[in-house]
C-alpha cells in the first residue's frame, strides 16, 4: 500500500499540468499514489494527463469546483497520508519527504505545512499558532495530512476552503506542525494569481475593488461559521 496519496484537482490546467506532474513523479518518496481529478476541463488538460497514464489514476467528473474534486480524490485514496497538490504547483523533490518526516517526529500533529513562493513573493510561515490561525488564513492547502483526521472540504464555500479546513480541524483538536523551509512554488496564472499584498485590503481607495470586496465577503462567511 502507498504511504501517501497525492490528490491533484484540475480545471483547465493545460498550461501548468505537465510541470506539476513532473514535479510529483520526481519526489524522493516513491511509495505513493497519484490521483488526478479532472473537474470538467474543456481545454487540453485530459490530453496531458493521458501522457502520464502509467503513473497516475485519472478521474473525470463534471465541473463542480475544487472542493468537490479534492473530496472525490480523498474518497478514492488508500494511503494513511493525504496531500492536496494544486495543479499550478511545483515542489522541491524533497517536499513530501520533509513533511512526512515532520509528522513521524511529531505524532501529535495532524498535518505538516511549509513556507512557499508565489512568483516574486516568498510566503514565510511560522510555527503553528491556534491564535494566528483564528485571525487569518496562513496555511496553504498543500500540506500533508493524516487521513484519519481529514474532515473533508466544505463544498459550499467558494473561497478560503483551506482556512475553513484548518479551522474545522482545530475545533476537533487537531493541530499542525511547521517545516521551516520553502518547499514549493505556485506559478502565476493559477489558483493564487489574484493575490494582493495584505495591506491592500486595508486601504480605503482599494476597498471598492471587486477582488477586495469578494475577499472581505468570504472572510466574513468563515468568521461567522467558526464564531471568530
Amino acid at each position: 500500500m502507498a504511504t501517501i496519496s497525492i490528490i491533484v484537482p484540475v480545471y483547465n490546467g493545460e498550461k501548468t499540468m505537465a510541470a506539476c506532474l513532473k514535479s510529483i513523479v520526481q519526489q524522493t518518496i516513491t511509495d505513493r499514489e497519484i490521483i488526478v481529478v479532472n473537474d470538467g476541463s474543456t481545454d487540453g488538460t485530459l490530453d496531458i494527463l493521458k501522457q502520464f497514464r502509467d503513473q497516475i489514476t485519472i478521474i473525470t467528473q463534471e465541473n463542480q469546483g475544487a472542493s468537490s474534486a479534492r473530496n472525490r480524490g480523498a474518497r478514492e485514496a488508500t494511503a494513511p497520508f493525504l496531500i492536496f497538490w494544486d495543479a499550478d504547483l511545483e515542489a522541491r523533490p524533497v517536499m513530501l519527504e520533509r513533511m512526512h518526516h515532520e509528522l513521524r517526529q511529531h505524532p501529535g500533529c495532524s498535518y505538516a505545512y511549509s513556507s512557499f513562493r508565489f512568483g516574486f513573493k516568498t510566503f514565510k510561515l511560522f510555527a503553528f499558532s491556534a491564535g494566528k490561525l483564528r485571525r487569518m488564513p496562513c496555511i496553504h492547502t498543500t500540506s500533508l495530512l493524516r487521513r484519519e483526521h481529514f474532515p473533508g472540504f466544505d463544498e459550499r464555500l467558494k473561497k478560503f476552503q483551506d482556512w475553513d479546513l484548518w479551522l474545522t480541524m482545530l475545533t476537533q483538536g487537531h493541530a499542525g506542525c511547521f517545516v521551516p523551509e520553502v518547499l514549493f512554488t505556485v506559478r502565476a496564472g493559477g489558483t493564487m494569481s489574484a493575490w494582493l499584498p495584505s495591506f491592500a485590503y486595508r486601504l480605503p481607495l482599494l476597498r471598492r475593488l471587486k477582488r477586495v470586496r469578494s475577499y472581505r465577503d468570504a472572510e466574513t462567511i468563515i468568521k461567522l461559521k467558526h464564531h471568530i
